[in-house]
């Protein structure tokens, strides 16, 4: 994404899976950097926001280097993991189990698994409509969602300085550390996300009735959680 074009479609996907090949080597360095460190705190809130009981199985999709893995495990849960690119399952330090895959078309069952998060990914997603289908098609009922990913704060000042700061300084982190044109287009991504409102219309629609939506951190982040229906 040199041009500085926001991708769609096929191109889409393909640029993400490159990018995220690349940055893999020291993409919690650089996460842990550019939130302070907020990106655990946020990673935690979502688990507990799960409510599931110890033992069961919970699918990380887009799982990166682990994180979530390695949390949800000491929640006592069952993690497996599912990412598009083999970099990010190459530098996986969780220890869970994990496969290669298209996230909008999982190698599973239906109604096979207990619960499912997602971090900080639904904006690299090409269709979200057909990933929240797919949600509701391998969970059974009952079972639940959260769902993490940037957010854009309400409040104008706390706006303003986030544009500011994820505009100018991170992707300047991102060069100094990684790769440079990945965390330029990183934070422009946001754009691929609808209003809220819409997102958790769309989660319902799926199959998620009851789903809710929260700001986390003043709307850096947010956190869409829900319950398969019965």
């Amino acid at each position: 994404m040199p041009d500085g074009r926001l991708p769609e479609g096929a191109e889409k996907v393909r640029a993400v899976r490159t990018m995220f090949d690349r940055i893999a080597p020291r993409y919690d360095l650089v996460n842990r950097i550019m939130t302070f460190r907020l990106d655990t705190r946020w990673r935690r809130r979502a688990i507990r926001t799960l409510g599931l009981a110890p033992g069961s199985t919970v699918i990380d999709l887009a799982s990166g280097t682990g994180d979530l893995c390695i949390d949800l495990r000491r929640r006592g849960l069952e993690p497996v993991s599912f990412d598009l690119s083999f970099g990010m399952l190459s530098a996986d330090r969780s220890g869970e189990p994990r496969a290669q895959a298209d996230i909008l078309r999982l190698p599973l069952a239906d109604g096979c698994v207990d619960g499912a998060t997602c971090g900080f990914a639904l904006r690299n997603l090409v269709d979200l409509d057909a990933f929240f289908v797919e949600l509701a098609r391998v969970i059974r009922p009952g079972g639940r969602i959260a769902l993490l990913d940037v957010g854009i704060p309400h409040n104008p000042v706390v706006r303003f300085g986030n544009e500011i700061y994820f505009g100018k300084i991170v992707p300047k982190i991102g060069a100094l550390l990684s790769d440079g044109p990945a965390y330029r287009y990183l934070p422009k991504s946001v754009a691929y996300l609808p209003p809220r409102e819409e997102l958790i219309e769309k989660v319902r629609a799926a199959g998620f009735a009851d789903a809710v939506h929260q700001q986390l951190s003043g709307g850096l982040t947010q956190l869409l959680t829900g319950t398969r229906n019965a």
